[in-house]
């Protein structure tokens, strides 16, 4: 497996953002930027997936995911990745595996919404990638009580770190999980493409 280095330094406290980014858009944005203050972070890698084994229906060009992420998120803090793509992992716990391996000392936590900590029972070794890195989870629209009632949240319950404590979770030894309540933005990636704002390619 080779990658592009992503210039990550033993003792930084790195997030990582997966997803299709289909398009990405202020809501990623803004949820980067409550998790950069609220985990008191030095990075975020936004990691654009070849696809989400999870879909049916594929995304657009990885090209064309790239170059919006890279015109919309525009802070020295946030590294736009195809990482996944260059070392040809489908799947999280692969991806998390090859990064810690490939960058040793560095303290990664994962992120993610409150709609993906409903159903993250359903991604493949989940229970791997809980037992790996800490999990910052930050609220989205419509989906604080599913994902605090989630399979993952009452598995993990006495593993949640309070929200006022966010700023040590990469401090913490894996299983910990955080989630944190922020401003909501109502802008949605399905929402961008119905409207035709964006066009995705099977």
């Amino acid at each position: 497996m080779t990658h592009h280095r992503l210039h990550l330094r033993p003792g930084m406290r790195v997030g990582l953002l997966g997803g299709s980014f289909d398009p990405a858009h202020e809501g990623h944005v803004h949820l980067t930027k409550v998790a950069l203050r609220r985990f008191a972070l030095h990075k975020v890698v936004w990691l654009v997936s070849p696809g989400n084994p999870l879909k049916a229906r594929g995304p657009a060009a990885l090209e064309a995911r790239m170059a919006r992420a890279e015109a919309i998120m525009r802070d020295p803090r946030v590294i736009i990745s195809d990482f996944e793509a260059q070392i040809g992992t489908a799947y999280t716990a692969e991806t998390v595996d090859v990064l810690k391996a490939a960058y040793p000392g560095v303290h990664f936590v994962w992120l993610m919404g409150a709609d993906n900590l409903h159903q993250f029972h359903r991604w493949q070794r989940w229970e791997d990638i809980m037992q790996s890195v800490p999990v910052g989870v930050l609220a989205r629209p419509g989906w604080r009580q599913a994902g605090l009632n989630s399979r993952t949240a009452r598995k993990y319950h006495h593993m949640r770190l309070p929200g006022r404590s966010s700023f040590m979770l990469t401090d913490q030894a894996a299983p910990a999980w955080c989630f944190v309540n922020m401003p909501m933005m109502q802008v949605s990636s399905t929402e961008l493409r119905a409207k035709g704002i964006w066009q995705s390619e099977n």
